[in-house]
């Protein structure tokens, strides 16, 4: 190959999309075992590639020269061929410095935690330590490299400021997982995570559910492939092709989640959206359905609520791992938090809220089939949805005009 990425497993992997929408170059994934590394390395049928998951410290050995700020950090993401001299560069560092600096977090004289011991930790210290953090530590299970353990981090640095994830914690297919338990930590002013799938960790989540500044891994990815494109191809980048693979890159893989009461047209504008954005249409009690081979009163009326719910929390489960959609819900959905949870995995959840006098009571929806229920619901729930929600918008407007302001809500956000 001319140009790619290499690592030991690379399914998870964006870099192709990434470089090929640069259009100077094909890209491919290399997937290399343990013991090929060497092999491949000394070949040098390359003229530039990137380095990935478990090699960007081993690669070092084997190039003729390391940038300066590479080598202070000890790892290489970024290999240059030229001539037959292998260059290595760490492209990790500006990612990640930019993500830091577009999210606002300002390091100076802050108390940090790196969570992680890996290639991707040493780049994180130092951009911390340039960036002027005033305490710097590692943290680890095992407390290898002169990290601190988790249980260290508790209880003599709980006034930690900053917390950044360079672990896999969280990363697909592992959703439920998370590092750290944020809320033990009460003077934190911002959580990043490296992990850019999915697009929101459980470690994001919690962090934005206690007020705290947040951001995943996504735009780190972009801008550490711009400066290793910079380094293959010897110029620089247009601005406007950075923002316009980034927008492209999010929008594929981010889903518009609809929550709100039965009756409030999540289905009719989610298809309506679906096909303004090119994006697949899915309604979670079609699936419930679909899965239990009978229709949802059945189901309601012979195994009862409490069963719905859970076929309803495995069906959306199921629908954490999707990508480029639009999800309806039902309007139970959001009384499960675990929900909620898969839900903003990939996807940024729209409140549809129409007054409950509006809303038509009908025989397919056994907890709104009477006016009188609906009500009742819509004064149970209405603080949920507030609470579970990304935007909240105001369906009263009519169709057309609750599918405008999704879409430019939608539009805003890919630029941010």
């Amino acid at each position: 190959m001319e140009y790619g990425l290499i690592g030991e497993r690379l399914g998870h992997s964006f870099s192709k999309v990434i470089h090929e929408d640069f259009g100077f170059y094909g890209y491919e994934l290399k997937e290399i075992p343990r013991d090929g590394l060497d092999d491949f390395m000394v070949r040098r049928e390359f003229k530039g590639i990137n380095v990935t998951i478990p090699y960007k410290e081993e690669v070092i050995k084997l190039l003729d020269f390391i940038d300066e700020k590479a080598k202070a950090i000890g790892a290489v993401n970024t290999v240059v061929n030229k001539d037959g001299k292998l260059s290595g560069y760490n492209t990790d560092y500006f990612g990640l410095k930019s993500l830091l600096d577009e999210n606002g977090f300002d390091l100076n004289g802050k108390k940090v935690l790196i969570l992680g011991t890996g290639g991707t930790s040493k780049t994180a210290y130092a951009v911390c330590k340039d960036s002027g953090a005033a305490f710097l530590s590692k943290v680890s299970r095992s407390a290898k490299d002169g990290a601190i353990t988790y249980e260290e981090a508790y209880e003599k640095h709980s006034d930690a400021e900053y917390i950044i994830n360079t672990t896999p914690s969280g990363m697909y297919p592992n959703l439920d997982a998370k590092p750290i338990d944020l809320k033990r930590f009460k003077n934190l002013s911002g959580v990043a995570d490296v992990i850019y799938n999915p697009g929101r960790t459980r470690l994001v989540i919690e962090a934005e559910e206690l007020g705290v500044k947040a951001c995943s891994g996504l735009k780190m990815l972009v801008y550490q492939a711009v400066a290793a494109c910079e380094f293959f191809i010897g110029k620089k980048v247009p601005a406007e092709k950075v923002e316009a693979i980034y927008n492209k890159l999010y929008d594929a893989n981010n889903n518009i989640v609809l929550t709100g009461m039965p009756g409030s047209g999540k289905s009719t504008i989610g298809k309506i959206l679906a096909k303004e954005l090119k994006k697949t249409f899915v309604d979670t009690d079609a699936l419930i359905v679909e899965k239990e081979k009978r229709e949802i009163p059945d189901i309601f009326a012979t195994d009862g609520e409490k069963y719905f719910r859970t076929v309803e929390s495995e069906v959306i489960r199921e629908c954490a791992t999707l990508k480029n959609s639009i999800i309806s819900t039902g309007g139970g959905a959001i009384l499960n938090p675990e929900n909620v949870k898969n839900l903003m995995a990939n996807g940024t959840i729209f409140f549809l809220d129409r007054k409950p006098e509006d809303l038509v009571p009908t025989d397919d929806r056994p907890l709104a089939n009477e006016k009188a229920k609906i009500m009742k619901l819509y004064e149970e729930r209405l603080p949920i949805y507030n609470s579970t929600c990304d935007k909240k918008i105001n369906a009263e407007v009519g169709i057309d005009e609750t599918v405008k302001e999704i879409l430019k809500i939608h539009e805003n956000d890919k630029s941010n």
